[in-house]
């Protein structure tokens, strides 16, 4: 699946292990938007429905009412938030965007909330109603917590233009392109769930998230969506480019003789406690990795990746050439 695979939010422990999710409509360019559930730990009371429930992206409202549960009892037990998160182990940051119903709870935050808030089972029953915003895929949900607060993300992409740096208009073609096409209703969550997963880009996040993106020549000159569509998207492409400090962009040249991601694309991002998750999608599957050995692989083969790929200043001159031949 590509970026249309958006999720909503879950952060997952140290100790999870990864997991592999399918749908029966999933593929990157219109995935971020249709896909099943991913990995748990082991030891949740949670259903394989609540883990794994494929199917349209629901809605939201049930997120914002465990955060105010949450919130009820960490009140009713005269605790801060920065009192609550280091008993539960989790960010300051975090607990805030769970109480703000911003954040798909982890199973491991349900039980130690739980238990030092003596909630009496009221949190486990309210986490199993929980359910997605509108657009949001839920196999994709986990990796999209860990990408909501992220201090570093790096992306390496060979199908499509990875779903931070889309047009509205590319998002429509790519979610257009592979069957079965959405309806307008879907179509439009999809969209607007793009759009909303943007605002990461933004510097004026405390602290800014520190992206890195590489991108595969072929695809930007597939011209996915026509002429029109490819030439928006470069200049999008352009402007993110030299707006953002934050954002480093390389093409992969189209002649590589030795190039470290032709197992697919993969994705890595660092947490405010300094962890690192992975996660990959494949042709009806999304995979959410934890492992540290798979992690430190896939460390490897992105570092290898970025000294392959073209330099982001000879990129920028590369995407400058391409933009001016349309």
């Amino acid at each position: 699946m590509t970026d249309s695979a958006e999720a909503s939010s879950a952060e997952a422990s140290g100790t999870a292990t990864s997991g592999t999710a399918t749908s029966s409509t999933a593929t990157d360019s219109t995935a971020e938007g249709n896909a099943v559930a991913v990995s748990g730990t082991g030891s949740s009371n949670f259903t394989n429905d609540q883990l794994a429930c494929g199917g349209e992206p629901e809605a939201s409202d049930s997120l914002k009412a465990f955060g105010a549960v949450v919130k009820a009892f960490r009140r009713r037990a005269r605790l801060t938030q920065e009192e609550f998160a280091p008993q539960v182990r989790y960010s300051v940051p975090t607990v805030a965007s769970i109480e703000q119903g911003r954040r798909f709870p982890s199973l491991e935050f349900v039980e130690r909330a739980e238990e030092v808030l003596d909630a009496f089972g009221a949190l486990r029953g309210a986490a199993r109603h929980l359910s997605r915003r509108p657009g949001i895929a839920n196999w994709f949900r986990q990796w999209a917590g860990i990408e909501a607060d992220a201090v570093s993300l790096y992306t390496y992409e060979c199908r499509v233009v990875p779903g931070l740096l889309q047009t509205e208009a590319y998002t429509r073609a790519v979610s257009l392109s592979v069957p079965p096409r959405p309806d307008e209703e879907e179509l439009n969550a999809r969209v607007a769930a793009r759009l909303d997963r943007q605002e990461l880009l933004s510097t004026r996040r405390k602290p800014p998230t520190t992206f890195s993106f590489i991108v595969e020549q072929a695809v930007l000159e597939r011209h996915t969506g026509g002429e029109d569509v490819t030439r928006e998207q470069y200049d999008h492409l352009l402007d993110v480019i030299e707006r953002h400090w934050n954002v480093e962009f390389q093409l992969m040249p189209l002649r590589q003789p030795v190039h470290a991601g032709l197992d697919g694309p993969m994705r890595l991002a660092e947490t405010p406690e300094h962890r690192w998750f992975g996660y990959s999608e494949g042709q009806e599957n999304g995979r959410f990795i934890t492992d540290v050995k798979e992690i430190s692989r896939l460390h490897r083969r992105y570092a290898s990746l970025r000294s392959q790929a073209l330099t982001p200043e000879d990129s920028l001159s590369l995407l400058k050439r391409m933009r001016g031949a349309l």
